[in-house]
């Protein structure tokens, strides 16, 4: 019963805990709790330096709308032992998908398997479209 008395007395204090936590906890809930990725900036910078390959692991009819220049359709569901993948397994391996969601499972898992600079795109081939860069449709 006090417990109770102690909320509705205070209930100003309980609102401002709330949204302060919420306020804390945003970011994390945003970046998908924790599975980060790099920039498409950055992602650039691997390409053409360290000679990443770009996978894009969105379904065919999803690929084929829509994708990066340059980037290989492997499947998320046929990722594991897919023949796309670079046998160097030293080589970064950046993911896409139209979000970036499916790319961080991915990234997850080729890092199991080895791929040890793995990493998905972050905001996936809409971030990628919105910083301008080249994008191709498979017909």
């Amino acid at each position: 019963m006090s417990f109770m008395k102690f909320l509705l007395d205070n209930w100003i204090l309980v609102v401002a805990a709330l949204a302060s936590g919420s306020l804390l906890a945003w970011p994390l809930i945003k970046r998908g709790a924790g599975s980060g990725g790099v920039s498409t900036t950055e992602a650039v910078r691997l390409i053409n330096r360290e000679r990443a390959v770009l996978v894009d692991v969105a379904e065919p009819a999803e690929f084929a709308a829509g994708h990066a220049a340059g980037a290989r359709n492997i499947p998320l569901g046929g990722l594991e032992g897919a023949k796309g993948l670079p046998s160097n397994k030293a080589l970064p391996v950046l993911l896409m998908c139209p979000s970036g969601a499916r790319a961080a499972r991915a990234a997850a898992l080729l890092r199991k398997l080895g791929h040890e600079q793995a990493v998905a795109v972050a905001g996936g081939t809409a971030a990628w479209r919105e910083a301008g860069l080249p994008m191709d449709k498979s017909a």
